[in-house]
């Protein structure tokens, strides 16, 4: 058991070690509960002080502290900081796979000698045998299991190792326990206590609520030109962009750069000086923004981030908040801005493909709550906070999300409450949402009639809204605390004390409708529209088809060689002024740029002067040179005259695919040379023919061309014969 110093009382120590006058909230009895030789659970958010818990009693105890850590950077991190507290570096160490023999000896005589207080280690070095005889010979003053919530299969970071951790506790020594985890639901909290056998703990939940940061949802629309747009609203200031795979953090770090702001790519592919390196410029303010996947952020103590971008939404609530923790730690701005469309949650879930049947399920229902979090227009706080079993008033969140701040339409919704708890007691049973929701609308899926339930009088009687109404409907019962989830059957829901009171005094009670991130386009949308940057402008549309059936006379061209219409229309949205702007026009290239542009960018900025037309600030947004692996090597493939048809089969891709990457090549300004390949298969006169039909179309479609010469060859050699007229006539 720890032995605290007598006769000195903690706020000295914490002044004498630390320098702090005061402890920070339920810091100070968290400590001397774990003084007292009792097991603690802590649950405290990002930035609430959880090391100190630990770390002070670890140093003023006899013996030595083993704290179990996930990460290798972040027993480094608390390492170095421990040690800057005193003048004796052997009064913290890390014990891992990383240190050599003769550094792992130096640290076990540290801990001999008693001079070592704090010894991190991963939760697989501690169930390594002779590690285990080690610290059985030593004196240990507790165990502290940070980041707890790897314990769960439900938590965001579950790390099997962890669930091994109580057996061999009690191997060592059966010291006092300290958890602590900044995100657990109430089913993660419950596993955690369960798995480490700490069902006598004293627990100490802090609110999850971090009043200072504003979060935000927005429907994934040029996503990067918005980051983009974002960050250089934040400039001075530090923040994090997450994305989900490596090859986005390296594209979108150096679109950054491109555009003139200071950012560094960080995830577990790159070399571990790079990663040291990247991670150091942003910590010591040499670069602004980081762009990461989620490999980055443990321990990092950076107190002033001033914002968060998700370019992807995260697999789970709890990942979202530990991610938004990150800002604004020193209680100063934190702004949260994720970009959320359908198809992340598929791909999320395609990624699941494979792995076993019981993960496939727990992921699918963490995926359902974020899916829940984002599509839902009541406040997000309180969502969030509902999450990890707590209770807000959204009066209290002072529009610091965009739904309070942005409040979308209300509906009454006592009738459709009503139903729905009708349902749940019809059924006789607990049930999870999307079973609730096939009764509510009538669709007879195998769940269903398994249990008779399409033979219920109450079946269908939801039927006049869909699906998705009353998933809202029950979402929104669920945060007003009208239902429950059970701990653990997780996602299986009940009607609560509170619900059945409701059902016994029904009253008015007003929800808000879900946002639809499927046609986010409406006035109140929470990207705000701005003048110029929005909607077509049908003037300068006129303006660029009569100049571009100019510039093709002058030609002698048909006007899609020139520029096709969908890049005239992105002209006359975006308003490009000068010819790097024009370059970053799809379907425009360097090429297009330079042999066509000035003129269109001409009429453009004579255009937005005498209209005075506000464009998108932002729009000067410079592309990075395509780096397409594809692209590559079509062009390199096309040089070295390779059979085509071959090479596509080779790469795995079918023609269509391939024909159409050419297809977006030669339309940017790149010159393809085809003729070698397509004059073994179309007739030297058909070409020309062929040639002279392009030549007298305005569109450039294919319809002519087929009614022509369909009979005769393959819709795949016509579509090539295009790509060969538009990189001759036009690059």
């Amino acid at each position: 058991m720890p032995q605290i110093i007598e006769d000195v009382s903690l706020h000295k120590q914490l002044k004498s070690i630390f320098g702090f006058d005061h402890f920070k909230g339920r810091q100070e009895e968290i400590i001397q509960n774990l003084l007292n030789g009792n097991d603690t659970f802590v649950i405290m958010p990002t930035g609430g002080g959880k090391s100190m818990c630990y770390q002070l009693p670890a140093l003023i105890s006899e013996g030595t502290a083993i704290i179990v850590s996930p990460l290798i950077a972040l027993m480094k991190n608390q390492v170095d900081s421990i040690r800057g507290y005193g003048d004796i570096d052997g009064v913290a160490h890390f014990f891992n796979s990383s240190l050599s023999k003769s550094e792992r000896d130096k640290v076990k005589a540290d801990i001999i000698k008693g001079v070592t207080k704090l010894l991190y280690v991963a939760p697989e070095s501690l169930t390594k045998e002779e590690n285990v005889h080690f610290l059985q010979s030593i004196r240990i003053s507790f165990f502290a299991i940070d980041e707890a919530h790897c314990i769960s299969e439900w938590g965001h970071d579950f790390r099997p190792e962890y669930r091994r951790l109580r057996p061999i506790i009690e191997e060592i020594d059966r010291v006092p326990i300290i958890a602590l985890t900044a995100t657990a639901t109430p089913k993660v909290q419950h596993d955690i206590l369960k798995n480490l056998g700490m069902s006598e703990a004293t627990v100490y939940k802090d609110s999850f609520n971090r009043p200072n940061l504003y979060y935000e949802i927005r429907p994934k629309k040029n996503v990067n030109k918005e980051i983009i747009k974002f960050v250089k609203t934040q400039a001075g200031k530090s923040g994090i962009v997450y994305c989900q795979s490596r090859k986005k953090v390296e594209e979108l770090a150096e679109m950054l750069q491109v555009n003139g702001i200071s950012a560094v790519p960080y995830h577990a592919g790159m070399d571990a000086k790079s990663r040291a390196k990247n991670q150091d410029l942003f910590l010591m303010q040499d670069v602004d923004v980081i762009v990461a996947t989620i490999a980055f952020g443990m321990g990092i103590d950076k107190p002033d981030i001033r914002y968060i971008v998700h370019h992807d939404i995260p697999k789970s609530l709890e990942s979202y908040y530990q991610e938004t923790g990150r800002a604004g730690r020193d209680g100063g701005e934190g702004r949260c801005v994720a970009f959320y469309a359908h198809e992340d949650i598929s791909k999320l879930e395609k990624l699941l493909s494979g792995k076993p049947i019981a993960e496939q399920e727990i992921n699918k229902l963490l995926m359902q709550e974020v899916v829940a979090f984002t599509e839902t227009s009541s406040c997000r706080r309180k969502a969030l906070l509902h999450y990890f079993g707590e209770h807000f008033e959204e009066e209290q969140c002072n529009d610091m999300c965009d739904n309070c701040a942005h409040p979308r339409e209300k509906f009454e919704a006592k009738e459709h409450l009503l139903l729905l708890l009708e349902v749940m007691t019809e059924l006789k049973g607990k049930f999870k949402s999307a079973h609730l929701v096939a009764v509510l609308t009538g669709k007879e899926n195998n769940a269903v009639k398994q249990y008779k339930h399409h033979t219920l009088e109450i079946f269908g009687k939801g039927n006049y809204e869909d699906e998705k109404f009353w998933q809202a409907v029950i979402r929104q019962a669920l945060v007003n605390n009208l239902l429950s989830k059970e701990i653990e059957n997780y996602g299986t829901l009940f009607i609560n004390e509170k619900g059945l009171e409701y059902l016994d005094h029904p009253e008015f009670i007003l929800f808000t409708k879900d946002h639809d991130f499927e046609s986010e386009d409406d006035d109140d949308s929470i990207i705000t529209k701005q003048k110029g940057g929005g909607a077509l402008d049908e003037a300068l549309m006129g303006m660029l088809k009569e100049l571009r059936k100019q510039t093709a006379k002058k030609f002698n061209l048909p006007p899609f060689v020139i520029f096709q219409d969908p890049s005239l229309e992105e002209m006359a949205t975006q308003y490009p002024i000068t010819l790097d702007e024009l370059k970053n026009i799809s379907g425009v290239g360097e090429g297009k740029a330079i042999k066509y542009g000035q003129p269109f960018v001409d009429v453009i900025a004579k255009h937005v002067e005498e209209n005075e037309i506000e464009r998108p600030f932002d729009f000067a947004v410079k592309s990075v040179a395509n780096k397409s692996a594809m692209k590559v090597s079509i062009i390199q493939a096309i040089d070295r005259k390779l059979p085509l048809h071959e090479f596509a089969k080779s790469k795995g891709v079918e023609m269509d695919d391939f024909i159409h990457e050419m297809e977006t090549i030669v339309s940017s300004g790149t010159k393809l040379d085809l003729g070698y390949y397509l004059n073994s298969l179309v007739e030297k006169e058909d070409q020309d023919d062929i040639f002279e039909i392009l030549r007298h179309s305005e569109n450039g479609n294919m319809d002519d061309v087929m009614d022509e010469y369909g009979d005769v060859y393959d819709e795949k050699e016509l579509r090539l014969m295009r790509v060969k007229f538009i990189s001759d006539m036009g690059n």
